[in-house]
């Protein structure tokens, strides 16, 4: 699913979430249920936009990668 960021003015916060692309949140209310977040003092009806970030989804098998990622402090074993 999806995840996208949403901006409220009203308070500044952003807030990120899960949805499908036919979901736009609009209200601060509507976005503090679907991130389970307390709203405050902010009132439920406060707009919020969705920035452009064209929500994300990263599954690791799509990476296609096979080599392990490095490891701090570390050689990844590439370096001999």
């Amino acid at each position: 699913m999806p995840t996208y960021d949403y901006f409220c003015a009203a308070n500044e916060r952003v807030v990120e979430v899960q949805h499908s692309m036919q979901i736009k949140l609009t209200s601060w209310g509507e976005l503090s249920r679907m991130a389970g977040i307390d709203a405050g003092d902010t009132p439920a009806d406060t707009p919020v936009e969705r920035l452009a970030n064209g929500g994300q989804v990263v599954k690791s098998n799509s990476l296609k990668n096979s080599v392990p990622p490095c490891q701090v402090g570390g050689g990844c074993g590439g370096c001999g």
